[in-house]
């Protein structure tokens, strides 16, 4: 596979799904069968899971979460991603809430990860939440790691996200839902904090796994579940925005995988999607519905089917 100026080989799978709090075991059967209902070409190379797949994500407390907490890259989410990738020969990214081995001189922490895993089973990267919603404060502590630190100004934290070489995915970004976002909602929108760093590292793919809301009722979530929310995919492009100032010719792909469903009456926006930004112009390859579970395959050496015009 290859991702750059001229070439562009990778196929990207984001699976779509409407896990329930609490329910591990049946939030897995889900996500399989859809899987085993989806035709996966047999040389894809990055299937990409929302954040906190398998635990579901709006947990109030600490004492509630507990009990799905997994330690660091050896829980079930982890394990079943790891099957996965050997079956599919391929990379899978998984969300997870993850808790640290504790040692005597330091207790145990919480963070809201995502692990990505190599097509022959080897963990290659384990990157915590940078950016905390407020229901992730209520449980976990910032990412990236060590240097994380809780903070009451608009200052982000010290060396946020994930920017590297990721295997033989090449040099990615990886973010997770709030990431996008201004820090704290604090934080300048214009700061465009996750844009930047990736624009700064020339990384010509995004990755961000997600539980992203949406302001849509109930009744308006289930109305053609298979159409994407609009407002929340023309939010996500606009967060990429220094992508899109910078008109450079060698493209970015981004990649939006977000959950679908509802949680204790909170509703999920859906609407994954691939999006490529290139000179100037934003196009999305495809996009499942706000209320699809489904697997949403992308070949990025083909042409996106959307347009989106820049605002500016």
């Amino acid at each position: 596979m290859a991702v750059d100026g001229e070439e562009h080989k990778m196929k990207i799978a984001c699976l779509q799904f409407a896990p329930e709090v609490g329910r591990v075991q049946e939030n897995i059967r889900r996500a399989d069968q859809i899987l085993q209902n989806t035709r996966i070409p047999a040389d894809l190379d990055w299937l990409v899971l929302p954040e906190l797949a398998f635990s579901g994500y709006n947990f109030h407390s600490l004492e509630e979460i507990k009990p799905y907490l997994e330690p660091t890259t050896a829980g079930i989410s982890t394990q079943w991603a790891i099957q996965v990738a050997q079956h599919y020969t391929c990379h899978v990214t998984i969300g997870y809430p993850e808790i640290t081995a504790s040692t005597p001189s330091r207790p145990s922490t919480q963070y809201n990860s995502t692990v990505t895993i190599s097509p022959t089973g080897h963990i290659l990267n384990n990157y915590r939440k940078s950016f905390l919603y407020y229901t992730d404060e209520t449980w976990a502590s910032e990412g990236p790691g060590d240097n994380a630190h809780i903070l009451s100004n608009a200052a982000s934290p010290d060396q946020p996200f994930y920017c590297g070489t990721l295997g033989a995915l090449g040099d990615v970004t990886l973010g997770i839902c709030m990431d996008i976002n201004p820090y704290r909602f604090t934080a300048p929108w214009e700061s465009y904090e996750f844009a930047r760093t990736a624009l700064t590292h020339k990384s010509p793919v995004l990755c961000i796994s997600m539980a992203w809301l949406c302001h849509l009722t109930p009744e308006e979530l289930v109305l053609n579940p298979e159409q994407p929310d609009i407002a929340t995919v023309a939010y996500w492009v606009e967060r990429f925005q220094p992508i899109v100032d910078s008109k450079s010719e060698k493209p970015v792909f981004v990649v939006l995988a977000n959950r679908c469903g509802m949680e204790k009456g909170v509703c999920y926006a859906g609407s994954s999607t691939v999006i490529k930004i290139q000179a100037g112009v934003v196009s999305l390859f495809e996009t499942c519905g706000k209320s699809e579970e489904k697997c949403l395959v992308v070949d990025l050496a083909e042409m996106p089917k959307f347009q989106v015009r820049s605002k500016r």
